[in-house]
């Protein structure tokens, strides 16, 4: 009996011991928090100089961690900017270069994220991490583009734009509610993502919190609306700043604060209303107010405290980035567009881009190297230019969806600079003197526009002929000799 209860306790104490290296191990892994605007504007943050809107909260993770004033995305509208993000790869190798929409026909229907592209969330739940997306996903809203089909153990959200019908609040796979009270969107999704960070403290996590605001319609809750004193946009900017505010007191109460690391940023430039801190454009154009946005990465300890960082970079480097700090390898089998962004966060490293492009609908818009930028198509600085306060919304509210809705900004408020050269196709700009593109300097740089034009033509080769044909009418035969 006696060699038994020996026997007993040695195996007791073997089992103990593991459990507890599997504990140390796993909270040793760090976790990852990506915050994920919706149509935020370069210049919509107070650190990044908004005049009005206060955003303390994003200051502070500012001053704690760095600010990045070159970073891109690489399509000025929502859904292709996030399977980049989730996957490291430009739109046309992810397969999702336009919006899918359940209001929009036959076209917009029935597309989304195929099963072949690797997700950041996939990769991270095969190594041991508990998943979750919070808001809006618009990588396919068809069962089998669910989040829970491509590596998160939990959703919570609208699967799609907020000014798309219907606007389904969805819980895991099922319709949680109908219609939906916008107003209440960024509380319920901070609550969630607050509660899966509790849930999961003792295990590292991957919280992807995608927000709806301030994506039209603009909607905040009773607590925030007329509060900010700068308008609805003002009050929704306020909301979200309070929502960052309350992922962080969460990490420091639960002591998870040094072992998380957390990126701000937003899909795209602004529509009407918001702010581009003197750039060109808007959301839908590929001027740098389309493709810049803010981006704040905090970790303490690992990240320096304070940093103004230039580099170029992207939205494509957060795939990579993420998972060198998780230890898992880059996949092999595909090409990943994105670079490890990490030594740029914390030593200042120079970009390791040589060139990083954009795409709007089937092509190639823009190829940006070093401080040039040349623009092979042609864009307008403004939508709707023709429209002002009086223009009706076509996507109007669905429901009971938002507490504001005549207060919704609209063409009268254009968010970037209007002024400047007349676009046409191959522009070149210098970022460096002439931040707005106000002057086409091609015709100075003839070596620039060729090197530029070399690098456009060889990424162009790799989009393929489905999408570079896509929706065009075919060719007319040719008469017959005979």
């Amino acid at each position: 009996m006696a060699i038994q209860r020996i026997i007993v306790c040695f195996v007791c104490l073997i089992l103990c011991s593991q459990q507890a290296l599997f504990a140390k191990e796993s909270k040793a892994k760090p976790n990852f928090i990506v915050i994920f605007a919706d149509d935020l504007g370069y210049g919509d943050l107070e650190c990044y100089g908004h005049p009005k809107f206060k955003t303390p909260n994003l200051n502070r993770m500012a001053a704690e961690g760095a600010r990045l004033t070159q970073f891109n995305v690489p399509v000025p509208y929502c859904a292709p900017s996030r399977a980049t993000l989730l996957t490291g790869r430009y739109p046309w190798r992810h397969g999702v270069w336009f919006n899918p929409a359940p209001d929009g026909g036959q076209f917009r229907n029935g597309v989304g994220i195929p099963d072949s592209e690797v997700l950041l969330s996939e990769k991270l739940k095969q190594n041991g991490y508990a998943t979750i997306c919070v808001g809006k996903w618009h990588l396919g809203h068809d069962p089998q583009f669910y989040p829970t089909r491509h590596g998160f153990d939990d959703y919570l959200g609208i699967l799609y734009s907020n000014d798309m019908r219907p606007v389904n609040l969805m819980k895991g796979e099922k319709v949680l509610e109908y219609p939906v009270i916008q107003a209440n969107l960024t509380k319920r999704y901070t609550d969630r993502a607050v509660e899966f960070i509790r849930e999961n403290q003792k295990r590292p996590f991957f919280l992807y919190l995608p927000h709806a605001m301030p994506h039209k319609p603009l909607a905040a809750s009773e607590a925030f609306y007329k509060k900010s004193g700068a308008g609805l946009y003002g009050d929704v900017i306020a909301e979200l700043d309070w929502s960052v505010g309350e992922i962080f007191k969460t990490l420091k109460e639960l002591d998870l604060d040094e072992n998380t690391f957390v990126i701000f940023t937003s899909d795209n430039g602004p529509w009407f209303g918001g702010h581009t801190a003197g750039l060109s454009g808007m959301k839908s154009t590929s001027w740098e107010g389309g493709l810049r946005v803010p981006m704040i990465a905090r970790w303490p300890g690992k990240i320096p405290k304070g940093q103004v960082i230039d580099t170029n970079c992207g939205s494509i480097d957060i795939f990579p980035t993420i998972l060198k700090q998780a230890g898992i390898p880059v996949p092999t089998d595909r090409v990943i567009d994105g670079k490890d962004l990490f030594p740029v966060l914390t030593e200042q490293a120079k970009t390791p881009h040589n060139a990083l492009y954009s795409m709007k609908g089937n092509f190639l818009f823009t190829v940006r190297s070093g401080p040039w930028k040349m623009h092979v198509k042609q864009s307008p600085r403004q939508l709707l230019a023709n429209q002002g306060k009086d223009w009706i919304d076509p996507r109007g509210p669905d429901g009971v969806t938002i507490i504001a809705p005549y207060e919704q900004a609209m063409p009268d408020q254009p968010p970037g600079l209007l002024t400047g050269d007349r676009p046409a196709p191959m522009m070149l700009f210098n970022l460096e003197d002439d931040p707005g593109e106000q002057h086409n300097v091609a015709k100075q740089n003839p070596q620039v526009v060729a090197r530029l034009k070399k690098l456009y033509e060889e990424m162009q080769a790799q989009i393929p002929d489905s999408i570079r044909n896509f929706n065009q009418k075919p060719k007319k035969k040719a008469a017959s000799s005979k």
